[in-house]
């Protein structure tokens, strides 16, 4: 078990990007999930990881969830070879193609990596942003955690996985990757990014270890951390807490300018893959 960490090798300098007029506001959902908040920035930048990256085989596939079908985004390196599996869920943005890039980026690093669209059961994610957001918040919550928690076992017997899964998600996918960690038992390991913590009652639930993102300037979703880390210990469950002072929420999403903090971003990603290789790939 490791004590929590406060990012001190950099002091990473605040952006100072003007922000744009439009607030996005994140879908309010039941069973204590987090309210996730994203201005608006440009929506779409150069893919890190192109769409037809010669390297990976990608596709659109469906698993079968809680509530029925759950369509998903699939990226792996061509060979055939076995790998283990990272699930990565969005933000209250749906599976857009910022995502579907990131997913790919966990593929190329070597693993079977499948991005469940956690709208499905309300026919998908929309092109249409106004109506992402309505329909966030007619999700039944708890219903969503297991149509999540259900990729586990899906990846944990697909044919092209070692067995062993992992997790990440961002702001609504944090929170989310959270509860899939509380509620999917064979979960070997769990990156959430600023996501809010489960209650302390189900944390020792959690059998997965787990590495924690936050932003330094995140203080609804940060006040929760004290809470949730005493409970991590007294449940002797194996954790990390990287605190990235000067970052915003969502600082990971290279698509918001107002938001992305590159040092930031660029250091956790570097943390999360050595992180799922440590976990998954040993």
């Amino acid at each position: 078990m490791e004590r929590r960490v406060i990012d001190s090798r950099s002091k990473f300098t605040e952006r100072l990007v003007e922000r744009r007029a439009l607030l996005i506001k994140g879908a309010t959902l039941t069973g204590g999930a987090a309210v996730c908040v994203l201005l608006a920035g440009p929506t779409a930048k150069s893919e890190v990881i192109a769409k037809d990256d010669p390297r990976l085989h990608t596709e659109w596939i469906q698993y079968p969830g809680a509530t029925g079908p759950m369509r998903a985004y699939l990226a792996r390196p061509k060979t055939q070879e076995k790998r283990p599996a990272v699930i990565v869920i969005h933000e209250n943005r749906g599976l857009v193609p910022h995502i579907q890039d990131v997913t790919r980026r966990v593929a190329v690093e070597g693993f079977l990596a499948v991005a469940p669209d956690g709208l499905s059961p309300l026919g998908g994610t929309p092109e249409d942003a106004d109506k992402t957001r309505s329909l966030f918040s007619k999700l039944d919550y708890p219903a969503t955690v297991q149509n999540f928690a259900a990729a586990v076992q899906y990846l944990k017997t697909h044919p092209l996985s070692t067995g062993k899964v992992g997790c990440t998600g961002f702001c609504w996918g944090g929170a989310m990757t959270n509860q899939v960690a509380v509620n999917a038992p064979d979960l070997v390991a769990a990156v959430p990014y600023y996501g809010s913590q489960p209650v302390v009652e189900e944390v020792p639930k959690i059998k997965a270890a787990l590495l924690l993102h936050y932003a330094g300037q995140d203080e609804r979703i940060n006040k929760g951390i004290p809470a949730f880390e005493e409970a991590l210990k007294k449940a002797n469950v194996e954790y990390k807490i990287y605190v990235y002072e000067g970052a915003q929420h969502a600082f990971n999403n290279d698509t918001n300018e107002s938001r992305y903090h590159k040092e930031a971003a660029q250091l956790a990603w570097q943390r999360t893959i050595a992180f799922l290789k440590q976990k998954l790939q040993t």
